[in-house]
């Protein structure tokens, strides 16, 4: 295994500039997340720039909404020819729905391949506390986590992002053929941010993750393109 098939990097910045700069300073980094700040900001010239440069592309933009809006939006980003696109899980069986039909439908009147639909299981920034008192979710996070990724599982969608603490049980439940993806990855050298389930990249591909979004350990290092060989080196040892 190596970190270029597995590793996504956020380009988690304002413009088109920055993002190009950070992604001609990591050559080596295939997989980029283009997330809502820099898709807002840029529209969809980022993309064209990625693959001109042959990259793989995350379009991050977690689509929430009713299931006519949802449909339009997904029709829309798969015309991109984008490798792998997100919609909230807790829009609704029918949403879902609507937004796995529109991806194909959207591929294919552009001509491209269509990306593969996951959903977010909960934002890896809430913790169980929070999904309680301030969502009023009675049930436990890794449960709640489970039945959103069923959810999606049921409505046809390809995969689900979930945190890396989670991620065994989901692998569990729902087969090797569910994509899994998880963002807050820290390596135990990196500050944990506003991550509140994170593990470590090894710990998080031994425990069932198809792909790890691993941005601020690497991102803001003083030595990014150190960074990023931290963690490949890391995952060469889970191959």
């Amino acid at each position: 295994m190596n970190a270029e098939q597995r590793v996504i990097v956020p380009l988690d910045v304002p413009d088109v500039e920055s993002a190009i700069a950070l992604v001609d300073q990591l050559l080596q980094v295939v997989w980029w997340k283009v997330g809502l700040e820099l898709f807002t900001s840029t529209g969809p010239k980022i993309l064209e720039v990625l693959k001109s440069r042959q990259k793989r592309i995350f379009l991050d933009l977690k689509f929430h909404d009713i299931p006519n809006t949802v449909a339009g939006a997904c029709r829309s980003a798969a015309s991109y020819g984008v490798d792998l696109l997100t919609i909230h899980a807790a829009s609704g069986k029918d949403a879902l729905k609507a937004a796995t039909e529109a991806v194909q439908e959207g591929a294919a009147q552009a001509g491209v391949k269509p990306p593969k639909l996951i959903a977010i299981t909960l934002l890896t920034s809430i913790s169980t506390r929070q999904l309680a008192f301030d969502l009023k979710i009675p049930l436990e996070l890794p449960e709640y986590a489970l039945e959103m990724a069923l959810l999606a599982q049921e409505a046809g969608l390809d995969g689900a992002v979930c945190s890396p603490q989670e991620v065994a049980q989901l692998r569990q439940t729902c087969g090797n053929d569910f994509l899994l993806v998880c963002p807050g990855v820290r390596p135990t050298w990196a500050d944990k941010g506003d991550q509140k389930r994170s593990l470590t990249p090894a710990q998080a591909i031994i425990a069932g993750a198809d792909y790890l979004v691993i941005g601020r350990p690497i991102t803001t290092a003083t030595e990014p393109e150190l960074a990023w060989k931290r963690i490949s080196e890391e995952l060469t040892t889970v191959a």
